[in-house]
């Protein structure tokens, strides 16, 4: 059974910061593209950040130079470390793998189940 679980959301105040976790198994961590997506009311999906395999990342232009993506294949844990937060984060911040399940190797792709992030101003 593949399972994402984030963790970190809450409540900051602007120009704050934040850490957010998420914790996979089921899947062959190390060769999974982990993703995190945020998506506030009323707004459409966007992806936020990636990591790849080989630990390139890429970021949306709304968050480059104050979001930081990364994993720790040990923990099969992906991490977005969130500063100079401001209230356009307000968001469900989700994370997606893509990539091989454990059990058979086969190209799957899954999501947690997201967790809130609200920053005052």
């Amino acid at each position: 059974q593949v399972r994402l679980v984030e963790s970190g959301g809450g409540l900051v105040q602007a120009g704050g910061s934040l850490r957010l976790s998420c914790a996979a198994s089921g899947i062959i961590f190390s060769r999974n593209v982990m993703e995190w997506y945020r998506q506030a009311p009323g707004k459409q999906r966007e992806l936020v950040a990636t990591i790849s395999s080989s630990t390139i990342t890429t970021y949306a232009d709304s968050v480059k130079g104050r979001f930081t993506i990364s994993r720790d294949n040990a923990k099969n844990t992906v991490y977005l470390q969130m500063n100079s937060l401001n209230p356009e984060d307000t968001a469900v911040y989700s994370c997606r793998s893509a990539g091989p399940i454990a059990n058979s190797g086969s190209y799957r792709e899954f999501w947690g189940q997201g967790t809130q992030v609200t920053v005052s101003s």
